[in-house]
């Protein structure tokens, strides 16, 4: 399988394409001054105990107090607290937490205000980041993930991942990881420490153990709330999480980024540097590998997917709702039945996509075309759980209810992904109203003209609908050989399929946007 991950760097987010044969199947956005991040840790305050919800409010800084459940305290709740506490009071470096004498686990069903009070300085790690109007998700279970192992402090213990089949190996790095772990640390053995030897193994288990140890150097002069532990960046963590044999290359158009994966990939698999490329095409990034396209026709509210079949995706507060449309299907020879099945199959591969690109999370409704053979019924089922199985979000798919309904569950940890399909006109900026597409090719001329006047440049580039710039370039004697000759300027077109169809851009020979009151970069 061809797998690629593209990377789109501008100077307010970077945008990472997950791409199989071709196909768009993982969008991810991280803004630059984004605040808070699924596994980041923070000293915060609690601010507010509600034996009712049996959960605490307590502040990391965010505009709303972040939610923490009883149940996300972790069974050694106790312990993390006293640890704390003595790095908080003690001068000099906290004690080595192997040397810690941990206290017993707090009961499943004891009540958070027997453990918590309003003021308490507290340990948290994010779980779920802000979503909508709801402040972040706490746990205070804490766990430091690597490529390979994740580090749990206080658990002592050692689990492997169900996902290594062979039981052998299973008990291999079972015993290999109590054989090296510290006490007072707990391990989850990863689906990517199969086959790896001791010596990459502990040296990543020592890397975690001092990433823990530093934190604790911090805590002492620290006042709530205060960022302990920074999780890796999101084109950082998909790389730790994703990476795997299948992936062919990672295209990325920033040099300082291209270099920080590029020593990334080297740390955790230094076979798979030589995939690292960086990008110097002329055009967009996302626009060479077909990215936009896939983009604009796949997060609207209607996503075709076969033979004029089609989906229509609806979101509420509480839930998502998805409806299965046959379209030119219905008028197929096959029966009703074997028909349904088809489109419903092929309905099932697509939705399984589309939850993984929005990252749509919480519940979600499918309403499959009806059919009444319980064996094809079952069929869709195993559909449906096979297509989400390369999903790393927990879910869960239920078999259809008797009126043809699908639930399933999906782990939200960050607000969907939501790409606006709909543009505003460029022409009309929403007016409904244009003026003269006749005199559309005089404007672009005259600003043209102007910005040469201005600034004296002598080489410009224009980017436009691929439409536009075919017209541009048509014939021998073509416009844009007019204006070339008129303007005394080596004008290049450049196209774009994301602009509006009368959409332009001029940019200067450094690729800086030029607009008619002076100069901005992009």
């Amino acid at each position: 399988m061809n797998n690629e991950i593209i990377i789109d760097a501008t100077s307010d987010e970077i945008t990472i394409a997950l791409l199989e044969e071709k196909r768009l199947i993982e969008l991810n956005k991280e803004k630059a001054d984004i605040q808070f991040s699924v596994g980041d840790v923070f000293l915060g305050r609690v601010r507010k105990i509600m034996p009712g919800l049996n959960a605490a409010f307590v502040e990391v800084g965010y505009e709303k107090d972040a939610f923490l459940h009883y149940l996300d305290l972790g069974a050694q709740f106790q312990s993390l607290n006293k640890y704390l506490n003595m790095a908080l009071s003690r001068k000099g470096k906290p004690i080595p937490l192997p040397k810690f004498r941990s206290e017993p686990d707090i009961p499943k069903d004891g009540k958070i205000s027997n453990v918590l009070k309003p003021g308490q300085p507290i340990l948290v790690q994010i779980a779920k980041e802000p979503i909508s109007m709801k402040g972040p998700r706490l746990a205070s279970e804490i766990s430091l993930a690597g490529r390979n192992i994740v580090l749990m402090p206080f658990a002592d213990k050692v689990s492997v991942s169900q996902k290594i089949e062979s039981l052998d190996e299973r008990n291999r790095l079972k015993k290999l990881l109590q054989s090296i772990k510290p006490k007072n640390f707990g391990i989850i053995v990863r689906t990517a420490a199969e086959g790896k030897k001791v010596a990459l193994l502990d040296s990543e288990l020592r890397t975690l153990i001092e990433k823990w140890e530093d934190s604790f150097l911090q805590i002492r002069s620290a006042t709530p709330p205060k960022l302990v532990i920074r999780e890796l960046n999101r084109t950082t963590v998909l790389l730790r999480d994703i990476l795997n044999v299948s992936f062919n290359s990672i295209y990325v158009n920033d040099k300082a980024l291209h270099r920080e994966i590029k020593d990334y990939i080297n740390s955790i698999a230094p076979e798979k540097t030589k995939i690292v490329k960086l990008f110097t095409g002329k055009a967009p990034i996302f626009e060479h590998f077909g990215i936009n396209k896939q983009i604009k026709s796949q997060f609207g509210k209607t996503v075709s997917f076969k033979s004029g079949s089609y989906l229509i995706i609806e979101h509420t507060e509480a839930l998502h709702v998805i409806d299965v449309n046959s379209g030119n299907r219905s008028k197929s020879g096959d029966d009703q039945e074997t028909n349904a099945l088809q489109v419903n199959l092929a309905a099932a591969d697509e939705i399984s996509r589309q939850l993984r690109l929005r990252d749509m999370g919480g519940i979600i409704v499918v309403d499959f075309i009806d059919m009444t053979n319980q064996a094809n019924r079952q069929v869709l089922h195993e559909r449906m759980k096979e297509g989400m199985s390369d999903d790393r979000a927990k879910h869960n798919v239920l078999p259809l209810s008797k009126f043809g309904l699908m639930q399933i569950t999906r782990q939200r940890v960050r607000p969907e992904m939501h790409v606006e399909t709909q543009e505003t006109c460029p022409a009309c900026k929403g007016t409904g109203k244009v003026s003269a597409s006749i005199l559309f090719l005089d404007e672009i001329e005259n600003s043209i003209r102007e910005i040469i006047e201005k600034h004296k440049f002598r080489k410009l580039s224009l980017k436009v609908h691929p439409f536009i710039g075919a017209y541009l370039n048509q014939g021998i004697f073509s416009i844009l050989r007019k204006w070339r000759k008129n303007l005394n300027c080596k004008i290049t077109v450049e196209t774009n399929t994301s602009y509006g169809f009368l959409e332009y851009h001029i940019h200067d020979k450094y690729d800086d946007e030029v607009i008619l009151n002076g100069m901005s970069d992009k």
